[in-house]
């Protein structure tokens, strides 16, 4: 049972991950988890010059964004904003407490978790974290030997973890929007995308901003022209939609952004994605064999970790940034669509290596131990 100062009431879990998407969305998948799942409520803590800054506000959840920053390791003279926003956010946590004691914390990851799960640590509230990625950050292995139990996104991640001895863990996966039962068919999805039925097609996903050299190694393989019987559904990203839309074509759609995916991951025999873990998570869901390009800047090299692990599991391949073109995509996406028995068994293992009920899972399993 979770331990609450006498005298005071306790209802909700404090929730806190941010400064990129890939560290709040997982935590507001698991946060409308444990609601669904009980009367405990969640509340938001993130930072103000995060990305939870635009989108918390938009939710059903309550939020506090504080002056929280990273440390700042190219000008270090600037970590004096890292300890006086660190101090001032212990007061305002201190603060949420005394109004309604949090059941547990839960650390989703990123600058924006660090002061709440050092909180946590402090005045022994159970904590729980959930690490997306292949290569822990430096949020999960600060706490990890503190924490009550640790999610992962990537059963490789434990190797690189100090654990305490009563800590607990589950490779579970990223929570993410699971693929829907009534999910359409390739070939219905296909047609609504106004493709050939037996085409061979390839996704194309940068991301929200869009991938630049992704985008450019694709334009040059439009100019040189797709392979036979290869369509393309292709997401420049909203900022940079403007130059690609000329590629559109009788086996091309371009688009600026794909919200909802569901049509586009359902007509896909194989995507081309950055290696992000959510990302990740939703291609094994929907059993895609993927070709994976990870972000060269991206914090700690974790795209190049979990591509590599995706591509040692056996359900995709990765491809260096610094080894993309035209030519290396063509000269992929043939020897792939060529032979079929590989797609296959890539397909199954992302299958197997998906866990598309991870949301519910991670919820369910932090009510249980914070119950019993």
């Amino acid at each position: 049972m979770s331990y609450v100062p006498v005298g005071m009431k306790a209802s909700q879990i404090f929730f806190a991950g941010g400064g990129t998407g890939g560290h709040l969305y997982p935590a507001l998948a698991i946060a409308r988890e444990v609601e669904r799942q009980s009367s405990v409520r969640a509340y938001f803590i993130g930072a103000k010059r995060g990305i939870e800054h635009d989108i918390l506000p938009t939710t059903e959840f309550p939020h506090s964004l504080l002056d929280l920053h990273p440390l700042y390791r190219r000008t270090p003279f600037s970590n004096w904003r890292t300890v006086v926003g660190a101090i001032s956010a212990w007061r305002a946590i201190g603060k949420l407490s005394k109004q309604d004691w949090p059941l547990a914390v839960v650390g989703t990851g990123g600058y924006a978790a660090g002061v709440a799960c050092a909180w946590a640590r402090s005045k022994k509230v159970p904590l729980f974290l959930h690490e997306s990625d292949s290569n822990p950050g430096l949020t999960t292995r600060q706490f990890s030997k503190a924490a009550s139990a640790v999610f992962l996104g990537f059963p490789e991640a434990q190797n690189l973890l100090t654990l305490g001895a009563d800590t607990l863990v589950f490779p579970m996966g990223c929570p993410i929007a699971p693929p829907p039962e009534n999910a359409p068919t390739r070939l219905s999805a296909r047609r609504a995308w106004g493709l050939p039925d037996n085409a061979f097609t390839v996704l194309v996903v940068g991301g929200s901003q869009g991938a630049r050299a992704l985008n450019e190694a694709v334009a040059a393989w439009c100019k040189d022209g797709l392979p036979p019987n290869v369509a393309l559904i292709w997401a420049t990203g909203k900022a940079q939609s403007e130059s690609f839309t000329q590629y559109e074509g009788n086996m091309t759609r371009v688009r600026p952004y794909l919200s909802p995916i569901n049509d586009a991951y359902a007509a896909a025999d194989l995507a081309v994605t950055r290696a992000g873990a959510n990302t990740i998570a939703e291609l094994c869901a929907w059993g895609i064999p993927a070709v994976l390009v990870p972000l060269p800047t991206a914090a700690q090299d974790h795209q190049t970790h979990n591509a590599r692990a995706l591509e040692a599991a056996g359900a995709a391949i990765h491809l260096p940034q610094s080894e993309l073109t035209a030519h290396s995509l063509d000269a992929m996406v043939r020897e792939l669509r060529d032979r079929p028995a590989i797609m296959m068994n890539m397909a199954q293992t992302a299958i197997l290596r998906g866990r598309p009920t991870a949301a519910a899972d991670i919820a369910r399993q932090i009510l249980s131990m914070i119950a019993a």
